[in-house]
C-alpha cells in the first residue's frame, strides 16, 4: 500500500523558513513524478510545485523565488522548502505524486495523496 507521510509545518513568522519533507513507501517513485498541493483556510487545493526525477521542475507563480522543491530519489524522499514565508502561505501542505513520469498541475491527475501537514504563518 503506498503512503506519503509528511512533516515539517509549523507555526512561523512572517519571513521566516520551512521545510517540508515528504517520504513515500509502498513502492518506489524514483521514476515518478512528486509535488505539493496547499489547501488554505476557506479555499481549494491548489497547485504549488511539481518535480520529475530528474530534477526538472515547476513552480507556481506565487511561490517563485521565495519556495523550491528537491527531491532525492535513493530516499523515496520530496523537499519543500520556503523562504520568505508570509500569512498567505497558511495552508495544509499536501504531498502529491502520480504514476507517470510527466510534471503536473491538476488535482484531478494525481493518483497519490498524503495526509497533509499544517503551515501557519503569522504576521
Amino acid at each position: 500500500q503506498v503512503q506519503l507521510v509528511e512533516s515539517g509545518g509549523g507555526l512561523v513568522q512572517a519571513g521566516d523558513s520551512l521545510r517540508l519533507s515528504c517520504v513515500a513507501s509502498g513502492r518506489t517513485f524514483s521514476r515518478n513524478a512528486m509535488g505539493w498541493f496547499r489547501r488554505a483556510p476557506g479555499k481549494e487545493r491548489e497547485f504549488v510545485a511539481a518535480i520529475r526525477w530528474s530534477g526538472e521542475n515547476i513552480l507556481s507563480d506565487f511561490v517563485k523565488g521565495r519556495f523550491t522543491i528537491s527531491r532525492d530519489n535513493a530516499k523515496n524522499t520530496v523537499y519543500l522548502q520556503m523562504n520568505s514565508l508570509k500569512p498567505g502561505d497558511t495552508a495544509i501542505y499536501y504531498c502529491a505524486a502520480r504514476s507517470a513520469a510527466s510534471l503536473w498541475m491538476g488535482s484531478n491527475e494525481t493518483d497519490y495523496w498524503g495526509q497533509g501537514t499544517l503551515v501557519t504563518v503569522s504576521s
